[in-house]
Order: C-alpha cells, then sequence, then structure tokens
C-alpha cells in the first residue's frame, strides 16, 4: 500500500512530530486544524492546512464526518491521529477502513478490545499474563463491598471505558463507599459515555513500568524496552525514563516478555503499549491496559534505541514487515523526559494560558526539545496544557539527570507559568534522585 498524502488529525507538539518524520520519508502532510490552531507551529510546517471546526474540539478534532470528508477532499491516502483525542477510538478508524483510508494504528477490533479495560483484563489472563485481584464490572456499591471482603483494603475503582485518572478512586476503609462509587461513575459517564465500573487491587507501593511494543501485518511482533513512567500526578505522568531503574534484570525480561505474548496473542499491528504495575515490595508485575497508540513518551525509547517510532508507525501501515527482529534492537545508556505544563504549580496547578513573550530553548549534547511553541505564540485555553517535552540522554540515569537539570536551567519561559521550577524539585529530590521512585511520589514532594 503507497501512502503519498498523510492527512493529520492532531496539534500541538505530535503534530509537527508526524510531520517532521513524514518529511524524512517524502509523504505530503495536510495539517486539519482548528480555527484556535491556525496560526500554530505544525500549522507553518505542514505542507497544507484545512481548518476542520471552531477550538471547540468536539466540533473539530472529534468530529469523525468532517474529518473523513475533509481527509477525502485533499486526496489523503491515510489519516495519523497521533495520541488524545480519537487515537483510541475504533469507530474514526473503522470509518477510514469504510472509505478506503489507510488508519495508522491498529484494527478497530483491537482499540475496542483494549479500550475497554475489562476485555482487555480478560485477554490478559487468558495468555496467562498475571492481572491484579479485583473484579468484573461492578452495577452498585454493595458489590464493591462484596469484592473489598474477597480481596481486602485498599482496592481502586476504575472506569472500564477510559483511562487518564478519569473515574478513578482509592477506597482505604469503608466510609463513604457509596458516595465514592456514584462519584467515580458519574465522572466515568461524563467523561467516556460509559459509566461501567470495576474493582482492582490498591498497591500502595507501586511503580507503572509500561512496554513499547510493534507488531507488523505479517505477524511479527517485537518490544524496544520498558519505560518507568511513577512520577505522576494524578494518574498523570510528568516524568518519564527508560530504561525502567532499580528493577531486576529478571524482573525486567519477565515484564518485557508479557507484553509481547499479550501482542502477539491479539495479532496487534501497529505502535502500542502494554502497561503494568509493579509491586515493589512484593516484586511482582500485573497486567495494568494497553494504549493502541503512540504514547507522549515514546521519545526516551527512540533516544535508547534509535528507532523512530513515528515512521515504523507509518510503515507497518502500508504494509511492510518490521525492519528488526527482536535481536536486533539495542539499548544504550538512559533517557528522560519531562513535560512542560502551562501551568502555576504554586496555586494548585492552575492553567496559565497566554502570550508567550520570551521563549529561549536549551541545547546541547543529548537534548531534544520536541514543541509546538514559539516566542509570540499564544497558548490557548481550549486544550491539554502541555506546551513542551524536553528529552534528554545520557550514558547512565545519574548523567541523564544532570543533563535534564542544566537543560531546565537554561529553558526560559515568560509570559506564562509553566512547571519548570516544581520539575527542577522533583529531579533533585532524594527518593526520585535514589531510583526509589513510586506512583506516590509527588505526593511527598508537593507536601
Amino acid at each position: 500500500m503507497n501512502i503519498k498524502k498523510i492527512f493529520i488529525v492532531n496539534r500541538g507538539e505530535i503534530a509537527v512530530r508526524i510531520i517532521r518524520s513524514c518529511k524524512v520519508l517524502g509523504i505530503e502532510t495536510v495539517l486539519a486544524v482548528s480555527e484556535a490552531d491556525i496560526d500554530s507551529l505544525p500549522a507553518r510546517l505542514a505542507d497544507k492546512t484545512v481548518c476542520i471546526g471552531p477550538a471547540n474540539s468536539t466540533k473539530s478534532y472529534l468530529n469523525i464526518p468532517v474529518i473523513i470528508t475533509a481527509a477525502k477532499s485533499v486526496g489523503a491516502d491515510a489519516i495519523h491521529p497521533g495520541y488524545g483525542f480519537l487515537s483510541e477510538v475504533a469507530e474514526l478508524a473503522q470509518n477510514c477502513q469504510d472509505h478506503g483510508l489507510i488508519f495508522i494504528g491498529p484494527k478497530p477490533e483491537h482499540i475496542s478490545k483494549m479500550g475497554n479495560k475489562l476485555v482487555a483484563r480478560s485477554i490478559a489472563q487468558q495468555c496467562g499474563v498475571p492481572v491484579l485481584p479485583g473484579s468484573e464490572k461492578v452495577a452498585s456499591f454493595e458489590e464493591v463491598v462484596q469484592t473489598i471482603e474477597k480481596i481486602g483494603l485498599p482496592i481502586m475503582l476504575k472506569a472500564a471505558a477510559g483511562g487518564g485518572g478519569r473515574g478513578m478512586k482509592i477506597i482505604t476503609d469503608y466510609a463513604n463507599i457509596k458516595t465514592v462509587f456514584e462519584s467515580a461513575s458519574a465522572e466515568a459517564k461524563a467523561a467516556f459515555g460509559d459509566g461501567t465500573m470495576y474493582v482492582e487491587k490498591y498497591i500502595p507501593n507501586a511503580r507503572h513500568i509500561e512496554v513499547q511494543i510493534l507488531g507488523d501485518q505479517h505477524g511479527n511482533v517485537i518490544h524496544l524496552g520498558e519505560r518507568d513512567c511513577s512520577t505522576q500526578r494524578r494518574h498523570q505522568k510528568l516524568i518519564e525514563e527508560a530504561p525502567a531503574p532499580n528493577i531486576s534484570e529478571k524482573l525486567r525480561q519477565e515484564i518485557r516478555e508479557a507484553a509481547v505474548k499479550l501482542a502477539k496473542n491479539i495479532s496487534y499491528e501497529n505502535a502500542g503499549t502494554v502497561e503494568f504495575i509493579v509491586d515493589q515490595d512484593e516484586q511482582k508485575f500485573y497486567f495494568l491496559e494497553m494504549n493502541t497508540r503512540i504514547q507522549v513518551e515514546h521519545p526516551v525509547t527512540e533516544a535508547i534505541t534509535g528507532v523512530d517510532l513515528v515512521q515504523e508507525q507509518i510503515n507497518i501501515a502500508r504494509g511492510e514487515k518490521l525492519r528488526f527482529t527482536q535481536s536486533d534492537i539495542r539499548f544504550t545508556g538512559h533517557a528522560v523526559e519531562c513535560r512542560i505544563n502551562a501551568e502555576a504549580p504554586e496555586e494548585g496547578f492552575r492553567p496559565s494560558p497566554g502570550l508567550i513573550s520570551k521563549w529561549e530553548m536549551p541545547q546541547g549534547p543529548g537534548v531534544r526539545i520536541d514543541t509546538h511553541c514559539y516566542q509570540g505564540y499564544s497558548v490557548p485555553l481550549f486544550y491539554d496544557s502541555m506546551i513542551a517535552k524536553v528529552i534528554v540522554h545520557g550514558y547512565d540515569r545519574t548523567h541523564a539527570m544532570k543533563r535534564m537539570l542544566v537543560a531546565l536551567d537554561e529553558f526560559t519561559v515568560e509570559g506564562i507559568k509553566t512547571t519548570i521550577p516544581f520539575l527542577k524539585e522533583v529531579l533533585q529530590d532524594e527518593e526520585f534522585v535514589s531510583g526509589n521512585v513510586n506512583t506516590r511520589l509527588l505526593e511527598k514532594v508537593m507536601k
């Protein structure tokens, strides 16, 4: 399948990232933008730009009929959804198939299966990948109580239809279970259109470790190592690194092999990430979920492997075999990514949109900046607050962390508030420096 023109249905730094890989491959790019993004950096870099609606994402970046019509009208061969928005919506992938467009991502059925956490959990169990003790769907707080009586406290209530922290609630005692259940279900219903909940055992001393996989249309699946994404605030990742520090090589290999086993079991195609929870006290790992798209944190994997993951996505989508076997993948050094958000940490991480009056990015060996911003750019209030990703690569973790601190010191942004000072504080925290991280580390730092 030949791809000469790609319609990019996304914005921000990931749109820039896709455009640059397309240029290397000699593929023409058409960028779909909302009215708020007409003057954005990706709009300047794309070969052509098409406005698909107002700033409200439901009327632009989430409007499937308009997107399909626009892609067909410009003569695109394929659609790349990036991450977020419609990247994990099976309806878009199916519409692409129905209208003769190549969807740069997995098959619609893979998105549907793995997008439902209960179905994904069942698939993991079927192929022998460990899952956390928990329940099938729970329809009432009484069923939550029944599950607690079986597996004990604490537990995590989760939305079956989505992620990103929405609908997730930790329960540590029996007080207010009814209120918490109703609140979580309502939040899930509002976010995903489905209020179905389920229960999993909550691991207090947990690591969030995910494995990058690639699968082609010929049955080949490989992993490109793991990333540690434990440094989170409200289930949103802020710092990611690869490889994961402070785990045994035996556990590392078991996690990587489990990810490949799961992907092979469903004949997965394209880039994907299998996420796991690691119980540090027990040194056991459990399947968490699978993201059927490119991840925000993919650059740390690119840094330690030298593989352009977006380019591989496109190659797979046009029917090519993987260019690598597992033995071809080599891991070099250590990489760290910090997400820079337009937020004011000292004010409870209040969003800080507005005009960037000064923008000076760090440079130097091993430093990469993925961004859509520039001096004079006005950060809109309609979308995610991330304005840049700083990625550094060093010969080991200590070296990479030192490079990251230098890079953040050199990163100057004026006119809006950013999370740069907070990230520097986290990077210098004793536990973080030692690699003794878990998903609750930021709670301690913020206190």
